[in-house]
């Protein structure tokens, strides 16, 4: 069972009212650092990229372009000869296996946003549209290495407009048995996260999450999964008839086998970095950059919108700076 500190008031939650790139490693531009005074901002020009849904495996063609000021990141999905409007917000969340899914006013769902969620926060975009011809993005190699790419090559435009950001006035925290997350005041926004898994041990990682950070530690991660988990997971896809990991592989994700990754591991600690990954996504369907600092023990979706719940939903807890 879930349990958390924050009073539900209910309160819904804030809406929504160029730097030089550095070489990075992993041959992605990054920017050390987003400057928090900036105003808001949106991409510099448009850019596509298809692949395949992790849980569908269906074939998926993604646009994402530019947008005016106030705008915040909205999905347009074509779907059943028209397309529908779904604003990246945390209220809009649905509860789906192993991914972020948000479902729309009129019923459309759009699936497994988390990763280019993640992208849009940690480069610093405000606004964006995004179309897609099926409900589930691409889940490409299971990590965010080809969103930044193209938001690397797409590049960053201000827009004239204040930005306003989500600042952490007291502690809020959420569990649930062994799993806990708290967010607590801070200048700025980082993560101190920690996973142990069977045979792996106790797997940390920690830092200010900016640009640069994003793209050299968090980004490369990839979704994973040990191959036991499959059966079960497949047996309740029928069940419920739920579509679920159609589209998982071992080009899609790190399959865990006993104490290995097939392929071995991007890096140490490769789970806890993408945990964190997931964690700064569903942080960014608040709609605004967060001021604050998160401390996150084997945390997954569920428990990270338990948290932004818990936090929007009192008012003491946040201002808007």
């Amino acid at each position: 069972m879930l349990h958390h500190s924050a009073a539900h008031s209910g309160s819904p939650g804030p809406t929504r009212d160029a730097c030089p790139p550095e070489p990075s490693r992993s041959g992605v531009s990054v920017n050390a650092v987003i400057r928090l005074d900036a105003g808001q901002s949106t991409l510099d020009e448009a850019f596509t990229l298809s692949g395949r849904g992790l849980h569908t495996g269906r074939a998926v063609t993604v646009r994402v372009s530019p947008a005016e000021a106030g705008t915040g990141i909205v999905f347009h999905r074509a779907w059943k000869g028209r397309t529908a409007s779904v604003p990246a917000l945390w209220h809009l969340y649905e509860t789906q296996p192993l991914c972020t899914a948000l479902r729309g006013p009129d019923g459309t769902l759009v699936r497994t946003v988390e990763h280019l969620m993640a992208t849009f926060s940690a480069f610093g975009i405000d606004n964006a549209t995004v179309e897609l011809d099926a409900e589930e993005l691409p889940i490409f190699d299971g990590s965010a290495l080809l969103w930044c790419a193209a938001f690397s090559q797409a590049g960053r435009r201000p827009l004239a407009a204040a930005r306003r950001r989500l600042s952490v006035r007291r502690t809020v925290e959420v569990r649930d048995g062994e799993r806990s997350l708290h967010i607590e005041p801070s200048d700025r926004f980082s993560i101190a996260g920690e996973l142990a898994l069977a045979k792996f041990g106790a797997m940390r990682w920690q830092g200010e999450i900016t640009r640069e950070s994003f793209v050299s530690a968090l980004a490369p991660s990839r979704s994973f999964g040990r191959l036991k988990w499959a059966v079960p997971l497949k047996l309740y896809a029928y069940v419920t008839g739920r579509p679920v990991l159609r589209g998982a592989n071992f080009r899609t994700t790190a399959a865990i086998l006993g104490d290995r990754v097939i392929g071995g591991m991007r890096g140490a600690n490769e789970p806890v970095r993408h945990r964190i990954l997931d964690l700064v996504g569903d942080l960014a369907l608040i709609g605004h950059p967060v001021l604050g600092h998160v401390t996150a023990r084997h945390t997954g979706h569920r428990l990270n919108h338990a948290l932004i719940a818990a936090l929007l939903r009192d008012p003491t807890a946040w201002e808007l700076v």
